[in-house]
């Protein structure tokens, strides 16, 4: 293979343009990273402070059945839950 031309005048500096982009760059005003938040998030964030207290006793008595060996997972209705995310 033979590459013509290599030692021409005005040839392409590979790193030029990246020192113009540092140049400009420092110029520019940093953008901010933001954050939305949907309507159905901030929803589901209210009505999860709204049942704080009686999601506390729920997960306390969780607790206790997984400690105590009581506890029972219903194979059934989580295959129900699932089956919709998995048709997708």
């Amino acid at each position: 293979m033979k590459i013509n031309e290599t030692n021409r005048i005005g040839a392409l500096n590979p790193y030029q343009k990246q020192n113009e982009m540092k140049a400009s760059g420092a110029n520019k005003a940093k953008q901010k990273d933001e954050v939305q938040i949907s309507a159905a998030a901030k929803e589901m964030l209210t009505t999860s402070k709204i049942s704080g207290a009686d999601r506390t006793a729920h997960i306390e008595q969780l607790k206790s059945s997984v400690a105590s060996g009581t506890y029972h997972v219903e194979a059934g209705k989580i295959a129900e839950k699932l089956l919709p995310y998995l048709k997708e």
